[in-house]
Protein backbone atom coordinates (compact mmCIF):
# COMPACT_ATOMS: atom_id res chain seq x y z
CA UNK A 1 0.00 0.00 0.00
CA UNK A 2 1.32 3.59 -1.34
CA UNK A 3 0.35 5.07 2.67
CA UNK A 4 2.28 2.16 4.00
CA UNK A 5 5.09 3.00 1.84
CA UNK A 6 5.28 6.92 3.07
CA UNK A 7 5.15 5.48 6.83
CA UNK A 8 8.42 3.35 6.43
CA UNK A 9 10.18 6.29 4.73
CA UNK A 10 9.42 8.52 7.44
CA UNK A 11 10.13 6.00 9.55
CA UNK A 12 13.74 6.15 7.56
CA UNK A 13 14.06 9.40 8.02
CA UNK A 14 13.35 9.63 11.27
CA UNK A 15 15.88 7.19 12.13
CA UNK A 16 18.48 7.88 10.12
CA UNK A 17 18.29 11.29 12.29
CA UNK A 18 18.11 10.03 15.55
CA UNK A 19 21.52 7.89 14.84
CA UNK A 20 23.18 10.90 14.03
CA UNK A 21 22.15 12.70 17.10
CA UNK A 22 23.31 9.48 19.08
CA UNK A 23 26.50 9.47 17.08
CA UNK A 24 26.98 13.65 17.32
CA UNK A 25 25.99 13.48 21.21
CA UNK A 26 28.08 10.46 22.60
CA UNK A 27 31.39 12.26 20.43
CA UNK A 28 30.62 15.66 21.97
CA UNK A 29 29.65 14.61 25.82
CA UNK A 30 32.79 11.82 25.92
CA UNK A 31 35.67 13.68 24.05
CA UNK A 32 34.97 17.44 24.22
CA UNK A 33 33.09 17.46 27.37
CA UNK A 34 30.37 19.68 26.00
CA UNK A 35 28.00 21.45 28.30
CA UNK A 36 24.19 21.05 27.69
CA UNK A 37 24.59 24.75 25.74
CA UNK A 38 27.12 23.49 23.23
CA UNK A 39 25.62 19.73 22.94
CA UNK A 40 22.37 21.18 21.97
CA UNK A 41 23.79 23.62 19.92
CA UNK A 42 25.24 21.28 17.97
CA UNK A 43 22.15 19.59 17.65
CA UNK A 44 20.28 22.50 16.23
CA UNK A 45 23.17 23.11 13.48
CA UNK A 46 22.75 19.72 12.47
CA UNK A 47 18.91 20.40 11.89
CA UNK A 48 19.13 23.42 10.52
CA UNK A 49 21.77 22.17 7.42
CA UNK A 50 20.12 18.82 6.99
CA UNK A 51 16.27 20.82 6.54
CA UNK A 52 17.46 23.52 4.42
CA UNK A 53 19.97 20.97 1.96
CA UNK A 54 17.06 18.79 1.80
CA UNK A 55 14.71 21.44 1.02
CA UNK A 56 16.89 22.03 -2.07
CA UNK A 57 17.29 18.91 -2.44
CA UNK A 58 13.63 18.14 -2.75
CA UNK A 59 13.63 21.56 -5.32
CA UNK A 60 16.25 20.12 -7.28
CA UNK A 61 14.56 16.32 -7.94
CA UNK A 62 11.81 18.06 -9.14
CA UNK A 63 13.68 19.31 -12.31
CA UNK A 64 16.48 16.25 -12.73
CA UNK A 65 14.45 13.40 -10.93
CA UNK A 66 11.28 13.77 -12.32
CA UNK A 67 11.74 15.45 -15.39
CA UNK A 68 15.41 14.96 -16.52
CA UNK A 69 16.02 18.86 -16.35
CA UNK A 70 19.77 19.39 -15.93
CA UNK A 71 19.41 22.73 -13.84
CA UNK A 72 22.73 23.70 -12.07
CA UNK A 73 22.09 27.66 -11.34
CA UNK A 74 20.22 26.79 -7.97
CA UNK A 75 22.40 29.16 -6.31
CA UNK A 76 21.13 31.99 -8.40
CA UNK A 77 17.41 30.91 -8.11
CA UNK A 78 18.23 31.07 -4.59
CA UNK A 79 19.57 34.55 -4.29
CA UNK A 80 16.50 35.79 -6.20
CA UNK A 81 14.05 34.53 -3.76
CA UNK A 82 16.58 36.20 -0.96
CA UNK A 83 17.28 39.64 -2.49
CA UNK A 84 13.78 39.99 -3.92
CA UNK A 85 12.57 39.10 0.15
CA UNK A 86 15.06 41.74 1.12
CA UNK A 87 14.10 44.33 -0.85
CA UNK A 88 10.34 44.25 -0.05
CA UNK A 89 10.61 43.65 3.65
CA UNK A 90 13.83 44.53 4.71
CA UNK A 91 14.91 47.38 7.16
CA UNK A 92 17.59 48.69 5.28
CA UNK A 93 17.50 49.54 1.21
CA UNK A 94 13.94 47.90 1.77
CA UNK A 95 10.47 49.42 1.27
CA UNK A 96 9.72 47.80 5.03
CA UNK A 97 6.49 45.95 4.33
CA UNK A 98 5.10 43.44 6.13
CA UNK A 99 7.78 40.16 6.19
CA UNK A 100 4.81 37.44 4.91
CA UNK A 101 4.49 39.85 1.64
CA UNK A 102 8.07 39.79 1.06
CA UNK A 103 8.51 35.73 1.47
CA UNK A 104 5.38 36.01 -1.30
CA UNK A 105 7.36 37.89 -3.47
CA UNK A 106 10.56 36.19 -3.16
CA UNK A 107 8.99 32.98 -4.45
CA UNK A 108 7.02 35.07 -7.29
CA UNK A 109 9.82 36.74 -8.02
CA UNK A 110 12.32 33.15 -8.31
CA UNK A 111 9.28 31.52 -10.25
CA UNK A 112 9.74 34.51 -12.40
CA UNK A 113 13.27 34.46 -13.59
CA UNK A 114 12.70 30.93 -13.59
CA UNK A 115 10.07 31.65 -16.83
CA UNK A 116 12.72 33.68 -18.11
CA UNK A 117 15.10 31.45 -17.95
CA UNK A 118 13.28 28.96 -19.59
CA UNK A 119 12.08 29.85 -21.86
CA UNK A 120 15.01 29.99 -23.98
CA UNK A 121 17.18 26.80 -22.90
CA UNK A 122 14.71 24.23 -22.72
CA UNK A 123 14.76 24.06 -26.42
CA UNK A 124 18.55 22.83 -25.74
CA UNK A 125 19.78 19.74 -24.62
CA UNK A 126 21.19 18.32 -21.62
CA UNK A 127 24.45 19.91 -21.70
CA UNK A 128 23.75 22.73 -23.28
CA UNK A 129 20.69 23.48 -20.88
CA UNK A 130 23.28 23.26 -18.13
CA UNK A 131 25.81 25.69 -19.23
CA UNK A 132 22.44 28.18 -19.55
CA UNK A 133 21.41 27.93 -16.20
CA UNK A 134 24.88 27.95 -14.80
CA UNK A 135 25.28 31.28 -16.72
CA UNK A 136 22.39 32.53 -15.81
CA UNK A 137 23.16 32.12 -11.99
CA UNK A 138 26.20 33.67 -12.50
CA UNK A 139 24.37 36.84 -14.04
CA UNK A 140 22.00 36.84 -11.46
CA UNK A 141 24.99 37.09 -8.51
CA UNK A 142 27.16 39.73 -10.82
CA UNK A 143 24.38 41.99 -10.88
CA UNK A 144 23.44 42.05 -7.29
CA UNK A 145 27.38 42.35 -6.80
CA UNK A 146 27.13 45.32 -9.47
CA UNK A 147 27.23 48.75 -7.78
CA UNK A 148 24.80 50.17 -10.75
CA UNK A 149 21.88 48.35 -8.60
CA UNK A 150 23.30 48.98 -5.20
CA UNK A 151 20.98 52.05 -4.40
CA UNK A 152 18.30 53.82 -6.12
CA UNK A 153 15.08 55.56 -4.71
CA UNK A 154 11.29 53.72 -5.04
CA UNK A 155 8.53 55.41 -4.10
CA UNK A 156 10.42 57.94 -2.43
CA UNK A 157 12.42 55.21 -0.64
CA UNK A 158 15.91 53.92 -0.87
CA UNK A 159 15.98 50.39 -2.14
CA UNK A 160 18.70 48.64 -3.37
CA UNK A 161 21.06 45.05 -3.42
CA UNK A 162 23.79 46.99 -1.54
CA UNK A 163 26.48 45.57 -4.02
CA UNK A 164 29.33 43.76 -2.63
CA UNK A 165 28.34 44.79 0.38
CA UNK A 166 25.49 42.89 0.77
CA UNK A 167 21.92 43.43 2.28
CA UNK A 168 20.08 43.35 5.67
CA UNK A 169 17.41 41.07 5.65
CA UNK A 170 14.30 41.48 8.11
CA UNK A 171 14.51 39.58 12.10
CA UNK A 172 13.95 35.83 11.91
CA UNK A 173 10.20 35.76 12.61
CA UNK A 174 10.73 33.23 15.19
CA UNK A 175 12.25 35.87 17.63
CA UNK A 176 8.87 37.51 18.06
CA UNK A 177 7.22 34.12 19.92
CA UNK A 178 9.62 34.61 22.47
CA UNK A 179 10.24 38.95 22.76
CA UNK A 180 7.47 41.82 22.49
CA UNK A 181 9.70 43.35 20.23
CA UNK A 182 11.65 40.54 17.69
CA UNK A 183 14.26 43.74 17.39
CA UNK A 184 15.20 45.02 20.53
CA UNK A 185 15.93 41.70 22.94
CA UNK A 186 15.57 44.08 25.77
CA UNK A 187 12.17 44.88 25.25
CA UNK A 188 10.69 42.46 27.46
CA UNK A 189 9.51 38.61 26.91
CA UNK A 190 6.37 37.21 25.51
CA UNK A 191 4.92 35.12 28.20
CA UNK A 192 6.12 31.66 26.01
CA UNK A 193 9.62 32.88 25.93
CA UNK A 194 9.60 34.10 29.93
CA UNK A 195 8.14 30.38 30.56
CA UNK A 196 10.47 28.80 28.11
CA UNK A 197 14.07 30.74 29.08
CA UNK A 198 12.64 30.45 33.02
CA UNK A 199 13.24 26.49 32.28
CA UNK A 200 16.27 25.93 29.40
CA UNK A 201 17.81 28.74 31.81
CA UNK A 202 18.35 26.65 35.14
CA UNK A 203 18.91 23.26 33.38
CA UNK A 204 22.18 21.54 34.74
CA UNK A 205 24.71 18.81 33.41
CA UNK A 206 26.66 16.73 35.77
CA UNK A 207 29.88 17.08 34.43
CA UNK A 208 29.58 21.27 34.87
CA UNK A 209 26.68 22.54 37.21
CA UNK A 210 24.95 25.27 36.60
CA UNK A 211 25.38 26.04 32.88
CA UNK A 212 22.11 26.06 31.33
CA UNK A 213 20.83 26.86 27.24
CA UNK A 214 21.55 30.15 26.54
CA UNK A 215 18.53 31.77 25.07
CA UNK A 216 20.35 32.54 21.11
CA UNK A 217 20.49 28.41 21.37
CA UNK A 218 16.88 28.40 22.53
CA UNK A 219 15.47 30.39 19.48
CA UNK A 220 17.79 28.85 17.02
CA UNK A 221 16.36 25.48 17.89
CA UNK A 222 13.05 26.12 17.73
CA UNK A 223 13.81 27.84 13.88
CA UNK A 224 15.77 24.88 12.72
CA UNK A 225 12.10 22.69 14.21
CA UNK A 226 10.07 25.09 11.77
CA UNK A 227 12.58 24.19 8.84
CA UNK A 228 12.09 20.67 9.46
CA UNK A 229 8.30 21.41 9.35
CA UNK A 230 8.69 22.70 6.07
CA UNK A 231 11.21 19.65 4.94
CA UNK A 232 7.65 17.87 5.65
CA UNK A 233 5.71 20.38 3.31
CA UNK A 234 8.12 20.25 0.73
CA UNK A 235 7.58 16.24 0.71
CA UNK A 236 4.66 16.08 0.97
CA UNK A 237 4.16 18.29 -2.22
CA UNK A 238 6.56 17.00 -4.26
CA UNK A 239 5.03 13.56 -3.62
CA UNK A 240 1.94 14.88 -4.69
CA UNK A 241 3.07 16.60 -8.14
CA UNK A 242 4.63 13.06 -8.50
CA UNK A 243 1.58 10.79 -8.42
CA UNK A 244 -0.94 13.04 -10.17
CA UNK A 245 -1.48 12.73 -14.05
CA UNK A 246 1.38 16.19 -14.24
CA UNK A 247 4.29 13.75 -12.21
CA UNK A 248 3.51 10.63 -14.85
CA UNK A 249 4.33 13.03 -17.90
CA UNK A 250 7.14 14.67 -16.35
CA UNK A 251 8.52 10.87 -15.79
CA UNK A 252 7.44 10.02 -19.66
CA UNK A 253 9.66 13.07 -20.17
CA UNK A 254 12.80 12.12 -18.03
CA UNK A 255 12.61 8.24 -20.02
CA UNK A 256 11.26 9.87 -24.07
CA UNK A 257 10.17 13.04 -24.67
CA UNK A 258 9.80 11.94 -28.15
CA UNK A 259 7.39 9.38 -27.24
CA UNK A 260 5.62 11.70 -24.64
CA UNK A 261 5.17 14.53 -27.46
CA UNK A 262 3.94 11.58 -29.67
CA UNK A 263 1.30 10.64 -27.10
CA UNK A 264 0.06 14.77 -27.54
CA UNK A 265 1.44 16.05 -24.36
CA UNK A 266 3.32 19.62 -25.15
CA UNK A 267 6.14 18.46 -23.44
CA UNK A 268 7.71 22.53 -23.75
CA UNK A 269 4.73 23.65 -21.55
CA UNK A 270 5.36 20.93 -19.00
CA UNK A 271 9.03 21.67 -18.62
CA UNK A 272 8.51 25.17 -18.14
CA UNK A 273 5.95 24.73 -15.85
CA UNK A 274 7.64 21.95 -13.84
CA UNK A 275 10.73 24.88 -13.93
CA UNK A 276 8.93 27.53 -12.68
CA UNK A 277 7.71 25.39 -9.74
CA UNK A 278 11.49 24.08 -9.07
CA UNK A 279 12.73 27.41 -9.18
CA UNK A 280 10.03 29.39 -6.93
CA UNK A 281 10.60 26.15 -4.47
CA UNK A 282 14.36 27.09 -4.82
CA UNK A 283 13.91 30.98 -3.72
CA UNK A 284 11.54 29.52 -0.80
CA UNK A 285 14.63 27.33 0.78
CA UNK A 286 16.90 30.36 0.81
CA UNK A 287 14.58 32.64 2.01
CA UNK A 288 14.16 30.25 4.84
CA UNK A 289 18.19 29.84 5.24
CA UNK A 290 20.09 33.16 3.94
CA UNK A 291 17.16 35.43 4.93
CA UNK A 292 17.26 33.79 8.73
CA UNK A 293 20.75 35.53 9.31
CA UNK A 294 20.29 39.06 9.15
CA UNK A 295 22.00 39.94 6.33
CA UNK A 296 23.35 38.52 3.10
CA UNK A 297 25.80 38.73 0.32
CA UNK A 298 26.55 37.80 -2.96
CA UNK A 299 28.85 35.72 -2.15
CA UNK A 300 26.71 33.33 -0.71
CA UNK A 301 25.40 32.19 -3.38
CA UNK A 302 28.41 30.88 -5.70
CA UNK A 303 28.68 28.24 -8.46
CA UNK A 304 29.94 26.30 -5.41
CA UNK A 305 26.71 25.90 -3.65
CA UNK A 306 24.71 24.13 -6.72
CA UNK A 307 27.62 21.58 -6.57
CA UNK A 308 26.95 20.86 -2.80
CA UNK A 309 23.02 20.93 -3.69
CA UNK A 310 23.40 18.34 -7.07
CA UNK A 311 25.77 16.22 -4.59
CA UNK A 312 23.30 15.55 -1.57
CA UNK A 313 20.98 14.16 -4.51
CA UNK A 314 23.57 11.86 -6.33
CA UNK A 315 24.17 10.60 -2.71
CA UNK A 316 20.24 10.09 -1.90
CA UNK A 317 19.60 9.16 -5.84
CA UNK A 318 17.72 10.95 -8.09
CA UNK A 319 14.01 10.59 -8.41
CA UNK A 320 13.33 9.62 -4.68
CA UNK A 321 12.26 11.99 -2.69
CA UNK A 322 13.32 9.95 0.04
CA UNK A 323 16.52 9.56 -1.12
CA UNK A 324 16.65 13.08 -1.49
CA UNK A 325 15.85 13.89 2.49
CA UNK A 326 18.04 11.39 3.08
CA UNK A 327 21.43 12.51 0.60
CA UNK A 328 20.67 16.33 2.21
CA UNK A 329 20.62 14.64 5.41
CA UNK A 330 23.87 12.97 5.08
CA UNK A 331 25.77 15.77 3.39
CA UNK A 332 24.95 18.56 5.61
CA UNK A 333 25.89 16.51 8.57
CA UNK A 334 28.39 13.55 7.41
CA UNK A 335 30.24 15.56 4.83
CA UNK A 336 29.78 19.27 5.67
CA UNK A 337 29.20 19.90 9.78
CA UNK A 338 31.56 16.61 10.52
CA UNK A 339 34.82 17.61 9.68
CA UNK A 340 34.86 20.67 11.34
CA UNK A 341 33.58 18.87 14.70
CA UNK A 342 36.45 15.87 13.80
CA UNK A 343 38.68 18.53 13.39
CA UNK A 344 38.16 18.94 17.39
CA UNK A 345 37.91 15.47 18.70
CA UNK A 346 40.96 13.89 17.06
CA UNK A 347 43.73 15.55 18.73
CA UNK A 348 41.78 14.76 22.40
CA UNK A 349 42.00 10.83 20.78
CA UNK A 350 45.93 11.34 19.54
CA UNK A 351 46.30 12.33 23.42
CA UNK A 352 44.40 9.90 25.69
CA UNK A 353 44.92 6.42 23.17
CA UNK A 354 48.63 7.50 21.92
CA UNK A 355 50.02 10.22 24.21
CA UNK A 356 50.48 12.07 20.84
CA UNK A 357 50.45 16.41 21.42
CA UNK A 358 48.87 17.89 18.62
CA UNK A 359 51.37 21.27 18.14
CA UNK A 360 50.68 24.36 17.13
CA UNK A 361 50.27 23.73 13.04
CA UNK A 362 53.07 24.39 10.41
CA UNK A 363 52.78 27.57 8.19
CA UNK A 364 52.81 25.57 4.92
CA UNK A 365 52.63 21.99 3.82
CA UNK A 366 56.74 21.51 3.45
CA UNK A 367 56.90 22.08 7.05
CA UNK A 368 54.39 19.76 7.68
CA UNK A 369 55.52 16.52 5.52
CA UNK A 370 59.53 17.37 6.13
CA UNK A 371 58.92 15.66 10.10
CA UNK A 372 57.71 12.81 8.99
CA UNK A 373 60.91 11.66 7.96
CA UNK A 374 61.69 10.99 11.71
CA UNK A 375 58.32 9.38 12.61
CA UNK A 376 57.40 12.49 13.64
CA UNK A 377 53.50 13.07 12.82
CA UNK A 378 52.71 15.59 15.24
CA UNK A 379 53.09 18.48 12.81
CA UNK A 380 51.75 17.05 9.41
CA UNK A 381 48.21 16.03 12.26
CA UNK A 382 47.77 19.82 13.06
CA UNK A 383 48.44 21.00 9.37
CA UNK A 384 45.58 18.41 8.17
CA UNK A 385 43.20 19.22 10.94
CA UNK A 386 44.08 23.20 10.42
CA UNK A 387 43.21 22.73 6.84
CA UNK A 388 40.20 19.97 7.17
CA UNK A 389 37.64 22.58 5.16
CA UNK A 390 40.00 22.11 2.34
CA UNK A 391 40.06 18.59 2.63
CA UNK A 392 36.32 18.60 2.68
CA UNK A 393 36.56 18.97 -0.67
CA UNK A 394 38.82 15.80 -1.36
CA UNK A 395 36.49 13.75 0.74
CA UNK A 396 33.42 14.63 -1.21
CA UNK A 397 35.63 13.76 -4.94
CA UNK A 398 36.70 10.23 -3.19
CA UNK A 399 32.79 9.97 -2.08
CA UNK A 400 31.42 10.58 -5.97
CA UNK A 401 34.44 8.56 -7.50
CA UNK A 402 32.48 6.01 -4.52
CA UNK A 403 29.25 6.26 -5.64
CA UNK A 404 30.07 6.60 -9.54
CA UNK A 405 31.69 3.05 -9.14
CA UNK A 406 29.51 1.11 -6.60
CA UNK A 407 26.07 2.64 -6.36
CA UNK A 408 25.36 5.29 -9.49
CA UNK A 409 22.24 5.81 -8.34
CA UNK A 410 22.47 7.07 -4.74
CA UNK A 411 21.26 5.39 -1.74
CA UNK A 412 18.29 5.38 -2.97
CA UNK A 413 18.16 5.78 -6.75
CA UNK A 414 17.40 2.36 -7.39
CA UNK A 415 13.60 2.29 -6.23
CA UNK A 416 10.80 2.28 -8.42
CA UNK A 417 8.21 4.70 -7.48
CA UNK A 418 4.49 4.36 -8.14
CA UNK A 419 3.50 5.72 -11.61
CA UNK A 420 -0.27 5.41 -10.12
CA UNK A 421 -1.68 7.81 -7.60
CA UNK A 422 -2.71 4.16 -5.93
CA UNK A 423 -1.25 1.01 -5.43
CA UNK A 424 -2.73 -1.43 -8.72
CA UNK A 425 -1.10 -4.71 -7.46
CA UNK A 426 -2.95 -4.40 -4.20
CA UNK A 427 -6.07 -7.11 -4.36
CA UNK A 428 -8.98 -7.53 -1.71
CA UNK A 429 -8.91 -10.58 0.00
CA UNK A 430 -11.05 -13.08 -1.47
CA UNK A 431 -11.68 -11.03 -4.36
CA UNK A 432 -11.83 -13.28 -8.14
CA UNK A 433 -8.99 -14.22 -10.03
CA UNK A 434 -10.55 -13.56 -12.98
Amino acid sequence: MLWRYSRNDALLIIGVMLALYVVFGIAMVVFLELPLNGLINTFRRITFLSAVYAMLVLALNLHWGYTGLFNIGVAGFMAVGVYTMAIISGPELGLGLPLPLGIIGGVLASALVGLIAALPALRLDADYLAIVTVAFSEIIRLTLNSQVFAETTLFGTTVGTGGGQGISTPENPIRAIFYTDPTDATAGLTPIGEVVFDITGSLEVVLISGVGIRKSVVIGITYAIVLALFVVGFYWLLSRIGNSPFGRVLKAIREDEMVANSLGKNTQLFKIKTFMIGCALMGLAGILWRGSTGFTIPTDYMPIQTFYVFLALIIGGAGSNTGSVLGGIVFATLLFEGPPQLARIIPVLLDDLFGIEVTAAPNNFIEAVGPLASLDVSPFIAYSLQNISTLRFIFLGLLIIYLMQNRPDGLLGHRKEPAAAIDLSARRDGGDET
